[in-house]
């Protein structure tokens, strides 16, 4: 069910939303967290549609607040619209169309709509600001939720990150990590425990995630990452692969084609291995699933960063792959 509330305030769309629930049953009991989204005018979609399917797992309110991103002289009015039933996942909706005057102040258009004594996680799927932590939506957020790789420069949003960083910030760029991560330490975990002497790590020039995995491999291993800007694209951005160097040969994870990645390693056979690419569904349902600061991340972008080379250029070749 839709209910449109053009020109209207927070307190009309609250009482809406109780009406709705006496009328139609207890749709609010269950929810466990209120997630503001905040976007652009006419992007919402998208994100809506990644909520409703991240609320099977975690059951929320979901409160998108949709500005312009540069000041109008519309008259100031908000459009809001509540969404529940089968157009909402197991979520209940409420969109808030912001113009004018009435953008200027997005907390008050939402601060009547959160669910009482539920954790709050903001999100912002575009561009986000300077200073999550320090925003209007992001004081009163547990969890903020950044893209970098969806910002017009990825690279300056996540050197941003780093020098703006706070308990509780987070990026998808980490979170698009999780299986690449999981991956290399499966490997490293396996016999003959040798060191790590050299990293290689190549991807797209204007990957977050790229620069994130070498600050991580540098932290956790001691040891000096190259990062190459990869010319060979394999059909696809992001990263590209990895090269651990070991007395008993070279560990490669190559993605060479969607959502596959080619391991070679020393006296074994090459393997093709489900590499999924993550989507957005996918970010969002594992960062909802902890509410705590996420102490790892925060020392990647705060220290690892900053340690890291300059990149250089070249291609690459995966040994044994056909």
């Amino acid at each position: 069910m839709i209910v449109d509330l053009p020109n209207t305030t927070t307190s009309a769309v609250s009482k809406t939303l109780v009406k709705i629930r006496e009328e139609g049953g207890a749709v609010a009991l269950g929810r466990v967290l209120t997630l503001i989204i905040s976007t652009a005018l006419g992007d919402e979609e998208e994100a809506i549609e990644a909520a409703n399917d991240a609320s099977r797992e975690h059951p929320m309110r979901v409160l998108v607040v949709s500005t312009s991103p540069t000041p109008t002289d519309d008259e100031a009015r908000v459009d809001a619209q509540i969404r529940v039933g089968g157009d909402a996942g197991a979520s209940e909706v409420v969109v808030m169309r912001a113009y004018g005057d009435a953008a200027t102040d997005p907390e008050s258009l939402i601060m009547g709509l959160l669910l009482p004594d539920a954790p709050v996680v903001a999100w912002w799927p575009g561009e986000a600001p300077a200073a999550v932590s320090e925003s209007a939506i992001g004081r009163i957020a547990q969890r903020r939720i950044t893209d970098a790789a969806s910002s017009s420069d990825p690279l300056g949003a996540l050197a941003r990150i780093a020098t703006t960083y706070q308990p509780g910030d987070t990026d998808f760029s980490w979170t698009r990590l999780t299986l690449w991560r999981a991956q290399l330490a499966a490997v490293l975990d396996q016999p003959p425990y040798l060191p790590v002497t050299a990293v290689e790590v190549h991807g797209a020039s204007d990957s977050p995630s790229t620069v994130l995995l070498a600050a991580w491999l540098q932290l956790q291993l001691k040891v000096k990452v190259a990062r190459e800007v990869s010319t060979k694209a394999h059909g696809s951005s992001g990263i590209q692969g990895v090269r651990l160097d070991r007395s008993a040969g070279p560990i490669m994870l190559e993605r060479t084609v969607a959502n596959t990645a080619t391991l070679v390693q020393p006296n074994q056979p090459t393997h093709d291995i489900s590499l999924q690419r993550r989507s957005l569904r996918d970010c969002l349902a594992e960062e909802l699933r902890r509410l705590d600061p996420d102490d790892l991340f925060g020392d990647v972008v705060m220290k690892g960063i900053g340690q890291l080379n300059a990149p250089t250029t070249g291609t690459h070749t995966i040994v044994g792959a056909s």
